[in-house]
């Protein structure tokens, strides 16, 4: 299956694509001019292969699902998002927005598939989560369709049926395994989000055990293309907008919240632009391996 469409304006394919990927290659990776994506859409497994060129993108997809792939290719480059309609009054935003005019917010649509690796990366370094991730999809992610050597995400009738000692080897605890198995268990439920308002679509991940506001917002960034989810308990970002917007070095999310309340419709936005740009707040004091938490 093949298609090409016509660019909206400028698409930096490793700023807008690679956020959705997650944190394994064997799944999807990407560079400035081309990117792959193995994926179980809704009809079946896939492989997309997407090139920019001079104002446009070439599609192909094989698989099952290649027809499904190929036509929601505008929604994961976010055609929709308007990144002319931020407008931000600091000079080191409207420095990054400008240096970032291609970075778009898709989605995938995918909303089981964004959701596993993001459930790892609760309460660990990153570091962790990445690994936890790949192992997962080693060993028990099949072979995507086509060229390009991918492997699909484990499915959720599979993770929803392997054993906690199954998950231990590839350094997944019970607690993040449990909630996992849940999620997988009932991921039809998971998939309807797409289709909902915004705040009921929230209401809805969150109603999940062990999903709280940290891991909704990311998946409500990359699943449904939300500009303006802010990840709300995590360790290092409220320090980091501080330290961005306020020159403050250390902050809570009540204070993040405040300062990126200008921004609002565009504060996963801010977020993103800044992490890109690889922005820090100082570091000082014991290291911690905290990267997340939820209540639960």
């Amino acid at each position: 299956m093949r298609a090409t469409f016509e660019l909206p304006g400028p698409v930096d394919l490793v700023r807008t694509i690679g956020p959705l990927l997650g944190p394994s290659k064997s799944v999807g990776r990407v560079t400035a001019g081309e990117a792959w994506r193995a994926s179980r859409t809704p009809a079946g497994p896939s492989t997309l292969r997407l090139v920019i060129r001079a104002g446009a993108v070439d599609a192909e997809a094989w698989g099952a699902g290649a027809e499904w792939a190929v036509s929601h290719v505008p929604t994961l480059l976010g055609f929709e998002d308007d990144p002319s309609a931020f407008e931000p009054d600091k000079p080191l935003l409207r420095d990054l927005h400008l240096h970032a005019l291609g970075m778009r917010f898709g989605a995938t649509h995918s909303v089981f598939e964004v959701l596993v690796p993001t459930i790892l990366g609760q309460k660990v370094t990153t570091k962790e989560s990445h690994r936890g991730y790949r192992r997962l999809v080693e060993a028990h992610g099949r072979r995507a369709p086509g060229p390009g050597d991918l492997r699909l995400p484990p499915s959720p009738e599979v993770l929803s049926e392997l054993p906690y000692f199954e998950y231990h080897p590839l350094g997944i605890e019970r607690k993040r395994a449990d909630i996992i198995r849940g999620v997988a268990a009932r991921s039809g439920r998971l998939e309807e989000i797409v289709t909902m308002p915004r705040d009921e679509a929230v209401r809805r991940l969150m109603a999940f055990d062990g999903i709280g506001p940290w891991t909704t917002a990311f998946v409500m960034a990359a699943a449904l293309g939300d500009a303006d989810a802010v990840p709300v308990g995590d360790y290092h970002l409220p320090n980091m907008v501080a330290w961005a917007l306020a020159g403050e070095a250390r902050a809570d999310d009540t204070r993040m919240l405040e300062l990126l309340e200008p921004y609002r419709g565009h504060r996963g936005r801010v977020i993103r632009l800044l992490k890109q740009a690889g922005i820090h707040a100082p570091k000082y004091g014991p290291r911690s391996t905290v990267r997340g938490f939820e209540n639960s």
